[in-house]
């Protein structure tokens, strides 16, 4: 794929998700914000496998605008595989699929060819895939729902088995680095459970960034809006982890300051969300890890 071929998708991508940001920015509402249903976790549904990264917002965004209940996504062919058709009109969303190259082609200098020519490297192409909703002939496979009480007893699980230190008192939610443990307010404080874990994970994401766990250094990518990029991941980080707990991921109001921030940095470049959607990719894969079976939580 050429370079201008690439850059296209970056600015697609990109310009879909500055769209949702502004478009929710009056209720504080990203487009990583979700009830927790099965549509918060978009698979593949001719593989099974979960999309990452990047490809998970451009799916939030698409399942949101066109109201779609379903997770489950395909490529036209993978659709026809399984006996189903997509319906004719319909619009495809694009998604992006990462290709190593070896061979060191069209080492153009950007951040997917950062090692140069003849090395190992990544490279972005579009993928066009189509939601359950769009097509006619396809029986889902049924799938056991857990009960709230099922769901807040994986949360808790899931975040003892992460050993990050946390204390309850006071009325703030934050991690302190210098002490490598996060603070958190009782979970009576909170008007829902989603609110408790939502804060919690988010500062637990926050403790990923420590130099034994992720060591996340973003001085060097974003410079002065480092925090601003940090508070992104973190968020973005969090609403991985709910998806996958089957626990929804509300609003935060005290994000309203970094949305600026978050439009100025993606505006300005078109590769800045995919950056941070691997690092908040790698945090909830470093979370999943730290599992007994270290498999993701199917909540559904």
């Amino acid at each position: 794929m050429r370079s201008t071929e690439r850059t296209d998708i970056y600015t697609r991508v990109t310009n879909e998700i500055v769209a949702a940001i502004e478009a929710g920015a009056g209720s504080w509402t990203m487009p990583w914000h979700h009830d927790g249903s099965a549509t918060s976790r978009p698979v593949n549904a001719g593989t099974g496998k979960a999309y990452r990264g990047s490809n998970i917002l451009s799916l939030w965004i698409a399942a949101q605008a066109a109201g779609y209940a379903s997770g489950r996504w395909a490529s036209y062919r993978q659709w026809q595989a399984l006996g189903a058709q997509v319906r004719k009109g319909e619009q495809s969303t694009t998604i992006v699929f990462w290709k190593i190259n070896q061979r060191g082609e069209d080492a153009d200098g950007d951040d997917e060819a950062e090692e140069g020519r003849g090395r190992t490297r990544m490279f972005a192409r579009g993928y066009s895939v189509f939601n359950e909703a769009q097509v006619d002939g396809y029986v889902a496979p049924m799938i056991d729902l857990l009960s709230d009480d099922a769901r807040v007893h994986n949360a808790d699980a899931f975040w003892c088995n992460l050993g990050i230190e946390t204390r309850h008192g006071g009325n703030e939610a934050y991690y302190v680095p210098s002490e490598d443990r996060v603070q958190m307010p009782e979970f009576a404080h909170f008007k829902d459970p989603a609110g408790y874990y939502g804060t919690l994970y988010h500062e637990g994401l926050h403790a990923t960034g420590a130099s034994h766990r992720c060591d996340r250094d973003l001085s060097g990518r974003f410079g002065s809006d480092r925090y601003a990029a940090e508070e992104a991941i973190a968020d973005l980080g969090a609403a991985l982890i709910m998806a996958d707990l089957g626990i929804a991921h509300h609003p935060r109001p005290d994000h309203a300051a970094y949305i600026a921030s978050w439009l100025k940095v993606l505006k300005a470049d078109a590769r800045a969300i995919f950056t941070l959607a691997s690092k908040a990719q790698a945090a909830a894969d470093w979370m999943h890890a730290q599992q007994p079976d270290s498999a993701l939580c199917q909540a559904a």
